[in-house]
C-alpha cells in the first residue's frame, strides 16, 4: 500500500502528520507487550477454538430462570414486570412456553432501539404488532392470526432445552453476552468474523467502509440488482494467516431463513452451501480472503466431523447452521439443540477434546424479551443479550459469569491464544481500515479467560444423548476427580494416597495405579516404583477412597517418602461404567504429589 492511504488511515484515527501516527503505533505496540503480560499461559493449552453461531434467541427466552443467573425479575417464582400491549390494552408477562415453535419477533436496529425503550425493556409486544401490521398479506401467514404477539413474551427451561442447561450445570454459562451490535443476522455474521459490520464505496479499498449496523451490503440473494457485496475492511482471517495459524468456516447446507428486512418475521428461505456466500456465509465477499486464496479453507460441515474424528481440527473453526436446524423461528428448537449436541459431542469424542474450547451462542435477540438493558460502548452496539456458553475440558465447572461480554470477546480471545494479542486494529495489523474503534480493546469488554481454570486436569468428555427425552435430565454422566487432593501426605489418608471421585449418575468405579519414590542407594539415586491396590466401587455422588501399597506393611509408604531424595508422585487411573443403560464409560489419569 503507498503512502497516501496511510495518510489517510491516520488522518481518519485522529492522527494529524506521520510522526503522530508513528509515535501512536510505537505505543500501540507498547501496549501489545502489555497486554501480553496479562495473558494468562494457561491460555495456550488450548489449541482449538470452536464458535458454534446459532439463531435468534435472547437470553432470557432460554435461561430467564437459570438458577444464579441475572434472569427474568421474579418474586416467589412470578416475573415482576410487565410489558404494555398497545394494540389490546393491558400488559403481557414473561411466561413459561412449552412450545417447541415459536413465532418470534422483529430483529432489526429499529425494533431493538423500540424494544430497548431507553432502558426500560418494555417495547417488545408494540414491536411485534407494528411487525404484523407491516406483513399481514395472507392468513396464512404465521405472523397472522394464530400467531399472537405474547409469543415474544414465553421463555424456556430445562423441560425443553435440557442439553443446554446441562451444558450450563456442567460448564460455563454467560448471562451478560450481548450480541455485538443492534442489527439483525447480517451485520453479527460480520461482526463474528472482523469486528465491524460496514458499507464500503470504493471496491478494493478498505478506507472507503463506514458503519453499517443494520443495512450494510446486500448479498445477491437479497439485492434487487442481485450485485455481489465488496467487504473490503480487514477480517480475523487476515491476522491468522499473517501469523500461520489454521482455520475453516464450516457451513451446513440448507436454507437460511433471515429476512433482509428485519423488521418482518417471515420470508422464504434462501439455499446455503460451503460455496455459496451468504448472510450466514460472509467470508467469500471479504477482500482479504480473496487476496490471500482461502476461499477453500470455507467447507461443509462433513468435513468439520471429518476433520473432528481424525484429531486434525484447525485451530479456529466456526460452525454455522442450516435453517432447519437454527432454532431462528420458526425452526424447532429440538431439531437445533439435537444438532449443536451433535456437533459438541463430535469434539468431545475427538483426539482434539483435550485441548478444545467450545464457544456456543446465538447471533442475535430474535425479538424475544429480555430484562437487560445492553450498556452503549459506539454508534452501532452492543445489541440485546443472546446466551452464551464455554464448553471445555478447562471450563469451570456449573460457573455462572456475570461480565459484560460481547461476540468480540471470542476474537480477543483467539487474539491473545494465537496472536499473542495482537487486535484487528487499522493502526498496527498492517491492513488499515476505517472502523470507528477496535471493539476487543474496549475497557468494559470482559475477558473470557475467567471462565477456565487451567491449573485443573482437563476434565473427561460429558456426551449427551442429540434427542433427549422432553421434560427430562439428559441420561449422560460425567465422572470428575478434581476434588483430589493434589499434593497429600499420607500420613492424613491412613497411610495411603486418597482419590475422591465424583459420578453424576450411578456408576461402577475402578481405581488404581501406582507411586514413584526416589531414594539414595550408597552412591546413587534409584527409583522405586511401587504398586496401589486396586478399589472397585459402585455408588453414586461423591465418595472418597484411601489406596494402600500393595503387599507392604501398613505405614510403609510413609517411611518410604521420609528417606526419599524429593517427593513422590502417585499417578492414578481412574475408569467408571455407567450404571443404566446404555452404558457410557470413560477413563482419566491423574498425578498427585505426595510429600512426607
Amino acid at each position: 500500500m503507498g503512502l497516501l492511504p496511510i495518510i489517510a488511515t491516520l488522518v481518519t484515527l485522529g492522527f494529524h502528520g506521520v510522526d503522530a501516527g508513528v509515535v501512536h503505533a510505537r505505543a500501540d505496540v507498547a501496549q501489545r507487550s502489555a497486554v501480553e503480560g496479562q495473558i494468562p499461559p494457561g491460555i495456550h493449552k488450548i489449541k482449538h477454538v470452536v464458535i458454534v453461531m446459532q439463531e435468534n434467541r435472547s437470553f432470557d427466552n432460554y435461561f430467564g430462570t437459570y438458577p444464579g443467573a441475572d434472569g427474568i425479575p421474579m418474586v416467589d417464582g412470578v416475573p415482576t414486570q410487565c410489558v404494555p400491549d398497545p394494540q389490546n390494552g393491558g400488559c403481557i408477562a414473561p411466561y413459561h412456553d412449552t412450545k417447541d415453535i415459536n413465532g418470534g419477533g422483529p430483529h432489526g436496529v429499529s425494533a431493538a432501539l423500540l424494544d430497548i425503550d431507553g432502558g426500560h425493556m418494555d417495547g417488545f409486544i408494540a414491536a411485534d404488532e407494528q411487525a404484523q401490521e407491516k406483513n399481514c398479506v395472507n392468513t396464512l401467514n404465521p405472523a397472522c392470526g394464530a400467531s399472537a404477539a405474547d409469543e415474544v413474551m414465553g421463555y424456556h427451561t430445562a423441560e425443553e432445552i435440557p442439553n443446554y442447561w446441562a451444558y450450563a450445570k456442567n460448564f460455563v454459562l454467560q448471562d451478560h453476552m450481548f450480541a455485538s451490535d443492534l442489527g439483525w443476522s447480517l451485520p453479527e455474521h460480520l461482526y463474528e468474523v472482523s469486528g465491524w459490520s460496514a458499507k464500503c464505496t470504493v471496491q478494493g479499498d478498505p478506507l472507503s467502509c463506514k458503519s453499517a449496523p443494520q443495512s450494510p451490503e446486500e448479498v445477491p440473494e437479497f439485492s434487487a440488482t442481485g450485485a455481489e457485496p465488496h467487504y473490503e475492511w480487514t477480517d480475523l482471517t487476515y491476522l491468522l494467516r499473517e501469523h500461520g495459524v489454521s482455520w475453516n468456516y464450516f457451513v451446513f447446507a440448507g436454507g437460511e431463513p433471515d429476512c433482509i428486512d428485519n423488521e418482518a418475521l417471515v420470508c422464504a428461505p434462501v439455499e446455503q452451501n460451503a460455496s455459496t456466500p451468504g448472510i450466514w456465509n460472509p467470508l467469500p465477499y471479504f477482500g482479504d480472503v480473496h487476496e490471500d486464496a482461502q476461499l477453500a479453507n470455507i467447507q461443509s460441515l462433513e468435513s468439520f466431523y471429518s476433520d473432528a474424528r481424525s484429531g486434525s481440527l484447525p485451530a479456529v473453526s466456526w460452525v454455522t447452521p442450516n435453517a432447519r436446524v437454527s432454532e431462528h423461528p420458526p425452526a424447532s428448537i429440538a431439531a437445533g439443540q439435537a444438532y449443536v449436541t451433535s456437533v459438541i459431542n463430535a469434539i468431545m469424542r475427538s483426539p482434539d477434546w483435550s485441548s478444545t474450547a467450545i464457544f456456543l451462542t446465538w447471533d442475535d435477540w430474535g425479538g424475544f424479551y429480555d430484562s437487560v438493558s445492553p450498556p452503549v460502548v459506539d454508534q452501532d452496539g452492543y445489541g440485546l443479550r443472546v446466551p452464551g456458553l464455554v464448553i471445555s475440558p478447562y471450563a469451570r465447572d456449573g460457573y455462572v459469569d456475570h461480565q459484560v461480554l460481547s461476540h468480540d470477546a471470542y476474537l480477543k480471545f483467539i487474539e491473545n491464544d494465537f496472536l499473542g494479542g495482537e487486535r484487528l486494529n487499522p493502526v498496527t495489523d498492517g491492513r488499515p481500515d476505517s472502523r470507528p474503534d477496535v471493539r476487543e480493546s474496549l475497557p468494559i469488554l470482559g475477558n473470557l479467560e475467567r471462565d477456565f481454570d487451567f491449573q485443573q486436569p482437563p476434565s473427561p468428555p460429558f456426551v449427551l444423548p442429540t434427542n433427549p427425552v422432553p421434560n427430562s435430565t439428559p441420561t449422560a454422566f460425567r465422572v470428575l476427580d478434581s476434588e483430589t487432593p493434589l499434593r497429600q501426605q499420607p500420613r492424613f489418608h491412613g497411610g495411603g494416597v486418597q482419590a475422591s471421585v465424583t459420578c453424576t449418575l450411578a456408576c461402577r468405579l475402578t481405581v488404581g495405579g501406582y507411586v514413584t519414590i526416589r531414594k539414595r542407594m550408597r552412591h546413587r539415586v534409584i527409583t522405586q516404583r511401587v504398586r496401589l491396590v486396586s478399589r472397585n466401587v459402585r455408588f453414586s455422588g461423591t465418595r472418597a477412597l484411601n489406596l494402600t501399597v500393595a503387599g507392604g506393611p501398613h505405614g510403609g509408604l510413609m517411611a518410604a517418602l521420609a528417606s526419599a531424595t524429593r517427593p513422590g508422585q502417585a499417578y492414578l487411573t481412574i475408569a467408571a461404567t455407567s450404571a443404566a443403560r446404555p452404558a457410557q464409560s470413560t477413563t482419566g489419569e491423574l498425578q498427585v504429589k505426595l510429600l512426607p
